[in-house]
């Protein structure tokens, strides 16, 4: 193609269009991962219970979600299949992926030990935590597209809601672990007060970005009686000394009221994913018009070319050429104007990356879990008073300044 204004106008609407159709692909792709993680969490929760319990409680929950998880699963790979035959991926994002594979690839020798009571509680626990993070990474990867303003708005809800819901998630299981095995000990405690502030932060920033309907119905979702049960349950395990025994029949009234909540953020997930697909829909055809618009206005400059050569201000009075410029200030205004929210979206993003990325430094340097990463860097945000991002950009600058050693975590 010869290089010309014209035919770069095209090729950027073009590579737009593109863009949306891969977007809106990916977006049935998170569809199908959302549905996995949502199987494999309810399925963490469950295991949580039957192994802290030495399998008296919810043996025949966790078969019945291990078994959806394994239909789901196979959705997933099928989709992932058709993922890499029909658009192209970013390096990072195939990474992503064969990480997240690698995690399912491990679930039935997991399974197999959890059926065998062979597995401490916690430490099945965390082996879920990180095949489900795996997956929740390649949902991050996909938010982290910014096509239009409306679009970023989208996927920063989804992935703040995403976030919230694995937090609730792991409240759940850490929580049905507590109350079946009849302890609850400081760190448990400690933890649970972790989760339930880092999840209520995700769920404000979901309400941030997302449009008024969705911000409403989770609103009044937390009016719902299954909010109420939840706090009162939450103030028992927080108000329970360590020599007290708790009731193990209170997991029933637990699961169901973590569960209950869950199922209603998984909803709103769904709508969320339906908004996005939606979105990238219209904008498609919104670009797709405007190609056949910007071809109209090319054809006017081919089939009635100026007389003579024409210098830029002859060419200034052309009325085709005219027509081409006022298509050009128009994408300029179009783009200036989506630059404040996309700003905000990247901001939002940018610093969830930071956190991600600092955590794992931590992970690797001092060989802990996730958990124990998280809560050294909120101590070390609370006791230097800092913003927790501020300490995750200090932590990949310099690990070091956190803990000089395990021990002194």
């Amino acid at each position: 193609m010869q290089l010309s204004v014209s035919s770069i106008v095209l090729a950027a609407k073009q590579h737009e269009i593109e863009e949306l159709r891969r977007l809106g692909a990916r977006s049935e792709l998170v569809a199908v991962i959302g549905h996995l993680v949502h199987a494999l969490q309810q399925e963490r929760g469950a295991t949580s219970i039957f192994l802290a319990s030495q399998g008296g409680q919810f043996a025949d929950t966790r078969q019945a979600a291990v078994a959806e998880s394994l239909a789901v699963e196979q959705r997933l790979r099928t989709s992932l299949a058709a993922q890499l035959q029909s658009a192209a991926h970013s390096a990072r994002f195939l990474s992503l992926m064969a990480w997240a594979l690698l995690g399912l690839d491990g679930l039935p020798a997991l399974r197999a030990n959890i059926d065998r009571r062979s597995v401490p509680a916690r430490e099945a626990i965390d082996s879920y935590c990180r095949i489900i993070g795996g997956l929740i990474a390649l949902v991050f990867e996909v938010a982290d597209s910014a096509v239009d303003p409306g679009i970023s708005r989208l996927l920063v809800a989804l992935f703040n809601l995403v976030q919230g819901k694995e937090q609730a998630g792991q409240e759940r299981a850490l929580g049905g672990l507590c109350i079946a095995s009849g302890q609850v000990d400081a760190a448990d405690r400690d933890r649970m007060t972790d989760l339930i502030e880092s999840q209520e932060r995700s769920f404000q920033l979901f309400a941030e970005f997302a449009d008024a309907e969705l911000a409403a119905r989770w609103q009044a979702a937390q009016d719902a009686p299954f909010a109420a049960q939840l706090e009162r349950l939450r103030r028992v395990l927080h108000s329970t000394r360590p020599a007290t025994a708790l009731d193990a029949n209170l997991n029933e009234k637990w699961f169901d009221a973590c569960s209950t909540r869950l199922v209603e953020v998984w909803a709103l997930q769904c709508l969320l994913v339906d908004a996005l697909k939606a979105r990238c829909a219209a904008l498609v055809a919104e670009a797709q018009q405007a190609l056949t618009d910007a071809e109209g206005l090319l054809r006017t400059l081919r089939d009635n070319p100026p007389a003579a050569r024409l210098d830029d201000s002859a060419l200034a009075g052309s009325e085709g050429s005219q027509a081409l410029v006022q298509v050009l200030k128009a994408q300029a205004e179009r783009l200036a104007g989506m630059e404040a929210d996309l700003d905000t979206a990247r901001r939002v993003l940018d610093e969830r990356k930071l956190i991600e990325r600092a955590k794992g430094i931590l992970m690797e340097r001092f060989q802990i879990s996730e958990d124990e990463a998280h809560v050294m860097m909120r101590k070390a945000s609370m006791d230097q008073n800092r913003k927790l991002v501020d300490v995750a950009q200090a932590a990949l600058s310099l690990p070091a300044f956190l803990a000089p050693t395990r021990s002194g975590k």
